[in-house]
């Protein structure tokens, strides 16, 4: 377990704080997708500038890489030796979306990068509950090939599941 790659249902599922918190009990360096896709001021990254920079990291003897953006996953499903798959029900989601906002509203999460400040609109929350469902069929499909290529797959699905994994630490 050196190259994991830490995936979930959907925004507010708690990939960030998980991987940060695996990435203290195993001290393996954490990387934040969200820090590389967007740049200052929510400026996307070109499609080259992110996958390149993912390509670097997967170079790496060990790492943890959170955040879905499926268009990229390519370059690290290849690299990882295991995908930790969290899901939740879609109102924990969005509750954890609308308190993250609150609580960080005038502030640039630690997982985001500088000057993009915490912000919330209409179109987030209808992207998280149109693609909710259909990400959970497709997660669940990706999982399978995962496990078929070799990887460890874990998944966890309840809070209780999430907190009590760090008890094997």
């Amino acid at each position: 377990m050196n190259r994991i790659m830490v995936i979930g249902v959907s925004a507010g599922v708690g990939k960030s704080t998980f991987a940060r918190k695996l990435g203290k009990y195993r001290n393996i360096p954490v990387y934040h997708l969200d820090s590389y896709f967007w740049k200052s001021g929510w400026v996307e990254a070109t499609h080259e500038e992110f996958s390149s920079a993912q390509k670097k990291l997967v170079e790496k003897e060990q790492w943890i890489i959170e955040g879905n953006y499926t268009k990229t996953i390519n370059v690290r499903e290849r690299y990882c030796d295991t995908v930790i798959y969290l899901e939740l029900p879609l109102p924990i989601c969005l509750y954890r979306v609308v308190k993250r906002y609150l609580t960080n509203i005038g502030h640039t999460r630690p997982d985001m990068t500088i000057g993009c400040t915490e912000k919330l609109d209409w179109k987030f929350i209808k992207f998280i509950i149109s693609t909710y469902f259909d990400r959970k069929k497709k997660m669940m499909d990706r999982l399978e090939t995962y496990e078929m290529m070799g990887k460890q797959v874990i998944v966890l699905k309840t809070k209780e599941e999430i907190d009590s994994y760090f008890n094997k630490f």
